[in-house]
């Protein structure tokens, strides 16, 4: 993959030769994106496991909540791969939204859901992410694993530093959540790794209208 062979090269100087020539593939993928993702409606990212099975409450729950998006005038972003970010891209192409999938070069589980009406392909990890902030109003996190974490905490230290604004983060599913939350709080918080008003930058709910409310509210 051109992330691994970008990051996990060792000891040999070649690297010299042709890390510059890269340069050139990861400003193209900024291009792309920069270029397919500008004139979309204002948007929502959704986040979630690709493990996600079709009949579990989760995809029940993204499904509603890529429909209520839709219905609320976003477009649905997710990371176009299947299970958790299949149903948001389904829920919002179902209910007649436009459904964005920025995905990305993996060994497995990964490939554009047939729900998607835009898809961009990344190779790099840090040009995609980039496109779910510049091109998104807030970020919905449905229970999920590494991958939904590490959006989770970059867009809060983007908040928390101010390098974002007026953007939600949306935790979705109380039960799943409580374990993080209750570390947040009774770790981070008591010993001074974060202020109190950063643990205010997360939103829980287990309701898809909150979800809207919080966002729209957000927006005003």
């Amino acid at each position: 993959m051109a992330d691994q062979r970008l990051l996990d090269e060792r000891g040999r100087g070649d690297w010299v030769h042709t890390d510059p020539w890269r340069v050139l593939r990861i400003q193209s993928e900024f291009v792309e994106g920069f270029n397919a993702l500008a004139e979309i409606p204002s948007a929502v990212t959704v986040f979630g496991s690709a493990r996600t099975p079709v009949d579990s409450a989760d995809y029940r729950a993204g499904r509603a909540i890529g429909a209520a998006l839709a219905k609320a005038g976003f477009a649905v972003i997710t990371g176009g791969g299947p299970g958790a970010m299949e149903a948001a891209n389904r829920g919002a192409c179902e209910s007649g939204g436009f459904s964005v999938g920025l995905n990305i070069e993996l060994p497995f589980e990964q490939g554009l859901n047939e729900w998607v009406d835009l898809g961009i392909n990344f190779r790099y990890f840090f040009a995609r992410k980039t496109m779910f902030v510049k091109y998104s109003q807030a970020f919905v996190c449905l229970p999920g694993g590494f991958g939904t974490l590490d959006e989770l905490f970059e867009a809060l230290t983007l908040v928390q530093t101010g390098k974002i604004t007026r953007f939600p983060i949306i935790l979705f599913g109380t039960e799943y959540w409580k374990g993080l939350l209750d570390w947040i709080k009774g770790s981070l918080l008591p010993t001074g790794k974060i202020s109190p008003p950063d643990v205010e930058l997360l939103n829980v709910t287990d309701s898809v209208d909150e979800v809207v409310r919080i966002i729209t509210e957000s927006r005003q």
